[in-house]
């Protein structure tokens, strides 16, 4: 008896070929020269007239059996497929984290439709903003934000001061250089806050998600790996189709 697995493993080729079968049985139904035949026999008017072999053309394609060979290979194609979808139904399993079960008895087409959303879940959060390792963060209740220690530095003030480079003679004026001195004129306080995650949260997630997606792909292996029954639906379709 065959396996789920092995049965989706086949559909991709089975359909591959029944549409290159079917491509080349329907495309002697676009020439009609091959679906006519012809006949004919010569009889001269008089018995010393001119005698004419018989002309005769077959006919090469005949729409009936047309419609067998398409329900022949069509046949093949909605069996396998038919025993697919009806598996599908009964194929389930337990999606187990570290061992502890999430989720039982999950179909395989949700776990297919887990597997999809985990990866872009995944993507999400690995673009998740994270706080900068150069600064020392702590959370704060008030804000439900973290936030940086206070950090104090001085506020200056640029004042210009005279330096005389020469005094003044009787001759020359005074030699002056103006330059500018930073003075204190205040503190300011500094707190940084940010809605950022610590790399070790981001990090958390991560592997949270990683093995959650590393679950549901075995989870689906085991369901596509129960057996399954074959079935035959196409001879029924076909039967009643071109009977």
């Amino acid at each position: 008896m065959a396996k789920l697995n092995q049965i989706i493993a086949v559909e991709k080729g089975v359909k591959s070929k029944s549409q290159q079968d079917l491509a080349a049985v329907r495309h002697g139904l676009t020439k009609p020269a091959l679906l006519a035949g012809i006949s004919r026999t010569y009889q001269p008017k008089d018995e010393d007239g001119e005698q004419l072999p018989p002309e005769s053309t077959r006919v090469q394609v005949k729409a009936e059996d047309v419609l067998r060979d398409n329900a022949k290979t069509l046949t093949r194609l909605f069996d396998v497929t038919a025993t697919k979808d009806w598996a599908n139904c009964a194929a389930r399993a337990d999606v187990t984290v570290e061992g502890r079960t999430l989720l039982r008895e999950v179909p395989v087409s949700y776990l297919l439709f887990l597997e999809k959303q985990l990866a872009e879940l995944g993507s999400f959060l690995r673009r998740l903003p994270v706080l900068d390792a150069a600064e020392s963060w702590n959370m704060d209740p008030s804000t439900d934000c973290w936030k940086t220690d206070p950090v104090r530095t001085v506020r200056t003030r640029k004042v210009p001061r005279n330096h005389v480079k020469a005094e003044a003679t009787d001759k020359h004026p005074a030699q002056v250089e103006v330059y500018y001195e930073d003075i204190p004129v205040g503190y300011w306080t500094t707190v940084k806050f940010s809605g950022a995650l610590p790399a070790r949260r981001v990090n958390e997630l991560l592997e949270r998600i990683e093995n959650l997606q590393q679950a549901v792909k075995f989870a689906r292996e085991e369901a596509n790996g129960g057996e399954v029954t074959d079935r035959k639906v196409g001879e029924a379709v076909f039967g009643y189709l071109f009977g």
